[in-house]
């Protein structure tokens, strides 16, 4: 090609660049004209359609259909229709319980002083004051079960326990696979028993801080889970031990087979107590109507500890009919198992720990107040550790996709960025309970009661039996 040539080539293309300049002026400046005109059309003609077309063939009848079932549920159905089998839905419910937004502290003022920031306030629970070697954590909050390779990838639980640790509290193995590292990284490491497979090896039972068997959850009742070929990956079959899970899945049966007869199940409670070397032994049950029932039987059974999971608890992945229409809200969970507990007199020798939905310092305080000594908190602790990471994930994938144990962005979690998060979010939760026991005029968050709230609900009021204002 000769430099003519190249000249031509050079002139057109000045010109073209000149004429989309002057059509992009034009555009510009007769915007406010083309504009107008062209929205005046559209416009005119939507609302022609909208007015004038039959009801059946109208667009507003999709409004009708999303005012009757909601958005959320528009979604469920359309993913139900898509896969064909129970639909699995994470984190939990959304229905609006009765729940502890409607309890209110009253404020020491004359009657009892207030106390100042420099007065000191007690946050260290004792679990299991019964058993030989009761586990002792810095503030009444536990990290609730969410076990590796059923909910979580190794790293995420590898980062909760290294975050529960520096803020010394208890981590919990879930129905997940147990592994030696999780008991190195743990401070005070709770070893859940259950009957899949994999179920917690003696070793892991000798070195548990404290043992809780698993009969039911808010989120799933106390059914069995099902587990996908696809929701795995090779290392996790591995580790549950299970290598052929890839092609075929697996399954966690219902509860712990003791269950069915209750003499089993105090002979389990016996064994456990033994080979842990007195660690207390905790029972984890769904809230149900006939709960005091269930509590009787865990009583006769000998446990230490009672876990009641409202409805209102989460998990990774639960029929969703499961996590919406099962189980009684944690707030009247929580008050019918603390009046069992004293009218039958045994308050001072068994602890209660109760979870699902405690999401703030204010519901941790008000659960303590109700009667719990310790919360489990789950879905506060995963978005804890998430914290800003979730940019890695976020428009295009939700923010658990880091923490899943198939999430799509799980390679980009830091464990221990997720660490240092998770333990400033629970040192600021025990910061802001003790400026509570101190508005109080208390100097133990375990000494904060009952009689230091009302209720500006009038069922949250019934449900408590503390005042109405």
């Amino acid at each position: 090609m000769t430099s003519n040539h190249i000249q031509v080539w050079i002139q057109f293309g000045l010109i073209d660049i000149g004429v989309l300049l002057l059509v992009g002026l034009v555009t510009y400046l007769t915007i406010p004209w083309w504009y107008r005109w062209a929205f005046e059309r559209v416009f005119r003609r939507f609302v022609r359609i909208l007015f004038e077309d039959p009801y059946t063939s109208n667009l507003a009848e999709g409004l009708t259909a999303v005012q009757k079932f909601g958005v959320q549920w528009i979604i469920e159905n359309e993913l139900r229709s898509h896969e064909g089998r129970p639909l699995a839905k994470p984190i939990g419910t959304t229905r609006q319980f009765p729940h502890f937004d409607g309890l209110l502290f009253s404020p020491a003022q004359l009657q009892r002083r207030p106390l100042n920031h420099q007065v000191s306030v007690v946050s260290e629970t004792v679990i299991g004051r019964r058993a030989d070697r009761p586990m002792i954590v810095s503030m009444p909050i536990l990290i609730s079960a969410m076990g590796y390779g059923v909910a979580l990838n190794k790293p995420f639980v590898r980062s909760l326990m290294k975050g529960a640790a520096m803020a010394g509290v208890a981590s919990n193995t879930g129905q997940g696979a147990w592994l030696p590292e999780f008991r190195a990284l743990a401070k005070h490491l709770v070893v859940q028993v259950h009957d899949a497979p994999w179920h917690p090896s003696r070793e892991a039972l000798r070195t548990a801080d404290m043992i809780e068997v698993r009969l039911g959850q808010g989120a799933n009742a106390g059914c069995g889970t099902v587990i996908y070929p696809e929701d795995l990956t090779k290392h996790i079959a591995n580790d549950f031990g299970l290598p052929d899970a890839l092609t075929t899945g697996c399954y966690i049966p219902a509860g712990v087979s003791e269950a069915n007869h209750r003499g089993a199940l105090r002979r389990l409670v016996h064994y456990l107590r033994s080979v842990s070397g007195g660690a207390p032994i905790a029972v984890k049950i769904a809230a149900s109507h006939s709960l005091e029932q269930d509590l009787a039987i865990a009583v006769r059974a000998g446990f230490d500890v009672i876990v009641v999971d409202g409805a209102q608890g989460g998990t990774h992945s639960s029929p969703a009919i499961l996590v919406d229409d099962f189980g009684l809200p944690t707030l009247v969970a929580l008050c019918r198992a603390q009046k069992f507990l004293v009218d039958h007199g045994l308050r001072s020798r068994i602890d209660l720990i109760i979870s699902g939905g405690i999401r703030t310092p204010g519901d941790m305080l008000k659960a303590l107040a109700l009667g719990a000594d310790a919360v489990y908190i789950g879905t506060a602790a995963l978005f804890a550790a998430t914290h800003t990471q979730i940019v890695d994930t976020i428009p295009f994938e939700p923010p658990t996709a880091i923490a899943w144990a198939k999430g799509s962005k799980r390679r980009s979690f830091d464990e221990d960025r997720g660490a240092i998060s998770l333990d400033k979010f629970l040192t600021s939760c025990v910061e802001e309970m003790k400026l509570g026991a101190r508005a109080l005029g208390k100097t133990s968050l375990h000494d904060v009661n009952a009689k230091d709230l009302v209720a500006w609900q009038e069922d949250v009021a019934r449900i408590t039996g503390v005042p109405l204002v």
